[in-house]
């Protein structure tokens, strides 16, 4: 049997229709009383289980394919080239992204769109919200540290440590370069063994991607069954800051115009064929809400559908998934000034706005590693704008019923920007080569 008659619906369209089967069933356990316990109990934790085997897999796929791709590399010049070449691309598209962003909401104005007894009832739902309250506490620790606290946090000083940890990749990336620069560095006759197992493992490891992303229509089927039951939102609340999730909604989109307009000018690639190849992270990243868990994912469809190199990839999407976000940086200023368009009106001035690009641009990577990082840097641009501390509880609480659906947006967002760097980067070190998808079962004993 040939690889074609064995492939059947792509892997895109069986999530999309297990993410709609998810919404359907959801929303049919919504209306029985016993629903909500039933989703608990035998729907929610099937989606844990998938979420988990891609955060397990995480940090054993980022050692193994940057220490093979920086190994792969004839000189260190060349790896220079592509970290100077990644940073410059995440930091202008992360200042588009917040341009974007602010244009969107002055133009819209959603703050000035929602009645002040929608408001009363939002800070009084919300305000007193433990996870609201620990994220002001968060964002204001993250504050007072140094300014290159991000660059002391990079820096491991337990390797093991750092790998048992999710949150700590940026330790697990800095060991990985030192790694594979050094074995660049050294004799090649006594290294080769070691670059042999991180070939060996870096193939391991992607093969074990491939079969858990068997599972990945039936997990996003009860991932989004599960939220829809579970969310219990209040909709006419909800209907209230309809503009504002409209604002937000067009700028991410014009994002993706803006990523379309990268990938035909930067990589000479067709953007709708990008986006088809890049769908299936996207729609993992839509259901998880998280980048990290969808990195797995994300390696593996620009390595071998979009054609990225090794080296490239393996280095480039790891660091975007902690420090570069598009998406929740665009959130951030639509948020923060829709925030000061309900509560704090004066303080929009135009040197604030100008506040707004430069503080959530350092906040994008000074709480990168911070739980529940969209929330820590909305505070600490509040908190530079001079927004008053006693209003920033109540602040978070305007926006909060409707933040779970926008961090699932902004989500695909981050993880499309994160792609689009790495295919505009992999062509202009011409490392970009002709996609080479691979199938779990290929060397499976009597598949031809």
């Amino acid at each position: 049997m040939n690889k074609q008659s064995r492939k059947g619906l792509a892997l895109h369209w069986k999530i999309l229709l297990g993410m709609l089967a998810g919404l359907a069933g959801g929303v049919l356990l919504s209306f029985v009383p016993w629903g909500k316990d039933f989703s608990y109990n035998w729907i929610q934790p099937w989606g844990i289980i998938f979420v988990r085997m891609l955060k397990m897999i995480a940090v054993p796929l980022i050692l193994a394919s940057l220490v093979k791709g920086i190994s792969d590399l004839k000189d260190i010049v060349q790896f220079k080239r592509i970290g100077l070449r990644t940073f410059g691309l995440y930091v202008f598209t992360t200042i588009m992204a917040i341009s974007i962003g602010l244009v969107a909401v002055n133009t819209i104005k959603p703050g000035k769109r929602i009645k002040k007894e929608t408001v009363e009832r939002l800070v009084s739902q919300f305000s007193q919200s433990d996870k609201m309250q620990a994220r002001v506490e968060t964002a204001l620790e993250q504050k007072q540290q140094p300014a290159l606290q991000f660059l002391v946090d990079m820096v491991p000083d337990n390797v093991f440590a750092a790998m048992s940890n999710n949150r700590l990749m940026l330790q697990v990336i800095f060991f990985a370069v030192l790694l594979g620069l050094a074995i660049v560095l050294s004799p090649p006759h006594k290294v080769q063994t070691v670059k042999d197992f991180f070939d060996g493992f870096n193939e391991i490891i992607l093969k074990i991607v491939d079969m858990i992303m068997l599972t990945a229509p039936y997990a996003v089927f009860a991932l989004m069954a599960h939220l829809v039951v579970s969310t219990g939102a209040d909709w006419n609340l909800m209907a209230g800051l309809l503009w504002y999730a409209l604002t937000v909604v067009v700028g991410l989109a014009l994002m993706i115009g803006v990523y379309a307009l990268l990938v035909r000018l930067g990589a000479r690639k067709n953007p709708l064929w990008f986006l088809r190849q890049l769908s299936p992270a996207q729609l993992l990243a839509f259901s998880t809400s998280s980048s990290a868990a969808t990195l797995p994912v994300t390696m593996e469809r620009v390595e071998e559908h979009v054609g990225v190199d090794k080296e490239v990839a393996g280095f480039v999407l790891p660091v975007g998934a902690t420090v570069n976000m598009d998406g929740t940086s665009l959130y951030q200023a639509v948020a923060a000034v829709f925030i000061m368009q309900v509560l704090w009106p004066q303080g929009l001035g135009i040197e604030n706005q100008l506040t707004i690009v430069l503080t959530a641009l350092l906040a994008s990577i000074g709480a990168a590693a911070v739980p529940g990082a969209g929330m820590v840097m909305l505070v600490i641009v509040l908190d530079a704008l001079g927004f008053p501390s006693e209003l920033l509880t109540a602040g978070l609480a305007l926006i909060f019923a409707i933040d779970r659906p926008l961090d699932m947006l902004r989500t695909v967002i981050n993880v499309t920007g994160d792609a689009t760097v790495a295919t505009v980067v992999a062509r202009s070190v011409n490392k970009l080569h002709p996609p080479r998808p691979k199938e779990w079962d290929d060397f499976y004993p009597g598949r031809t």
